[in-house]
């Protein structure tokens, strides 16, 4: 008589012994925490929906000489104006130190001062970036994009390295347009009676 399937496994496992019990692993039961790749992905997506407003750009710049003058000057700046402003003759209302400061922190610091001065209807500035002769990994790399953010601020008309009583090369006069308050001020100071 042939043997069933059953009884064909009691027969070959005749020989076995069972393990010793007190080797059990032990299970725990994990919370259902996140992992820390959620969290980053949490996190990244949060901050794509948070606005920044500021507009400076990050992306690649040409690199200047650190001995470089900065000149920069709109279309509709009198000649005379732009004269004053890079003979230093204008008083400076406000100054800015980016000195050490790392490249997002001089980006947003540069934006607020900016922002925060023609809101306040400041119109001469006093940026100190230097001339970066020992930064990493390039010379200049701070003067370079101060020069191209200063280029990309609607507010600022025109702009001038400084002379040397107030940092040389290494420092910026930035002239900003005239805030609508101020604006407003002129037209009715100048209005024909």
């Amino acid at each position: 008589m042939a043997m069933t399937d059953e009884e064909l496994f009691l027969a070959s496992m005749g020989d076995v012994t069972p393990l010793a019990q007190d080797k059990k692993a032990q299970l725990r039961r994990i919370k259902n925490e996140p992992t820390i790749s959620q969290l980053a992905k949490r996190k990244a997506a949060e901050q794509e929906l948070e606005f920044d407003p500021n507009y400076l750009s990050t992306e690649y710049v040409d690199l200047l000489d650190p001995h470089d003058l900065l000149a920069f000057k709109k279309s509709g700046v009198q000649d005379g104006v732009y004269k004053n402003l890079r003979l230093g003759k204008y008083q400076i209302d406000a100054t800015l130190d980016l000195h050490g400061k790392p490249f997002h922190e001089a980006r947003q610091a540069l934006f607020n001062f900016v922002t925060d001065c023609h809101t306040k209807s400041i119109r001469v500035l006093l940026i100190r970036h230097g001339i970066g002769l020992n930064s990493k990994p390039f010379p200049a790399v701070l003067k370079s994009y101060t020069s191209k953010w200063l280029q990309e601020i609607p507010q600022v008309l025109a702009f001038h390295s400084a002379l040397k009583c107030h940092g040389g090369s290494g420092s910026t006069y930035v002239l900003l347009r005239k805030s609508d308050e101020k604006k407003q001020e002129n037209r009715e100071r100048h209005a024909k009676r």
